[in-house]
Order: C-alpha cells, then sequence, then structure tokens
C-alpha cells in the first residue's frame, strides 16, 4: 500500500506543480545533467500522502523536491546524488537541510523540510554530486505563506 500511495503521491505533487504556473518546477543543466528543483508548503499535500512521505503537514513548514536526470541517452534517467544543504531568510538565519531520496520505479527524487514564517522569503543552496561528473550548487529562493 505505501508503494502505490508514495507512488500516487509523486503524481499529485508534479500534477500541481504543473498546474500551478507560479509553483513551477525550476530546472538547471549543468553539463549532461538536469537538475530540477521546486519548494511548496506542506499543506498542499493531504494528509495521506504527507504521511506516507513521513512529512510532517503543517502551514509553518516547506517541502524541498530536487531530482537529478542524465540527458545523455534519447530518454533521461533519474540518477543518485550526493545531496546537502542549507536554507536562510532574510535575517541570514540557517538551517542545514536533512534530505532524504525517494525511489520509486525509475525515479529518484530528494526531500527536505523547512520551516518558515508567513511572508518569508527561503534563500537555498544546495550542492549536488555525481560521482566526477557533476559537483554543483544550485541556488533559488523561495516566497512561503502560511495558509
Amino acid at each position: 500500500m505505501s508503494y502505490t500511495l508514495s507512488r500516487l503521491s509523486i503524481l499529485i505533487v508534479f500534477a500541481w506543480l504543473l498546474a500551478v504556473p507560479a509553483y513551477a518546477a525550476q530546472q538547471q543543466t549543468v553539463g549532461n545533467f538536469d537538475i530540477h528543483y521546486s519548494a511548496f508548503n506542506s499543506t498542499f499535500l493531504t494528509p495521506a500522502i504527507a504521511k506516507a512521505n513521513d512529512i510532517e503537514r503543517s502551514r509553518f513548514n516547506g517541502v524541498v523536491n530536487i531530482s537529478v536526470m542524465d540527458t545523455r541517452q534519447a530518454t533521461p534517467t533519474a540518477v543518485p546524488v550526493e545531496i546537502s544543504g542549507i536554507a536562510n531568510n532574510l535575517l541570514d538565519a540557517r538551517m542545514t537541510l536533512k534530505f532524504r531520496q525517494v525511489k520509486e520505479g525509475d525515479s529518484i527524487y530528494y526531500l527536505a523540510e523547512v520551516p518558515f514564517r508567513d511572508n518569508q522569503v527561503i534563500n537555498f543552496q544546495i550542492a549536488v554530486k555525481y560521482g566526477k561528473e557533476l559537483n554543483t550548487v544550485v541556488k533559488f529562493k523561495q516566497h512561503f505563506y502560511t495558509d
């Protein structure tokens, strides 16, 4: 059941990201790799999906989602990476992100939670490494609001 629910959670999150342009997933291309990243409020997840993915669903909790695709093939494939990151607000309060890997079939992605206050901009710096082929830092910011 958790496999089905977890796969369903991925589909729902990505469908939501595609349906709401303001929160659309972003990507950075580095060599032969596409790094996809997004951040959103955990309350956008249903209670069942949050529980299945061990995410605290709270109006003061965000989720960061990272995936890396190797584009050398005709069909890009997900690759397992070493990942770490920090998040900081405009007052430079820093927090270390604790990513956990989620594997489902051919999909691999990394999730981390980040607390926030209403109307707060969070800056992210995510270090991504894949052997000797990829070693980069992705930087982006997300404006969070409580609902």
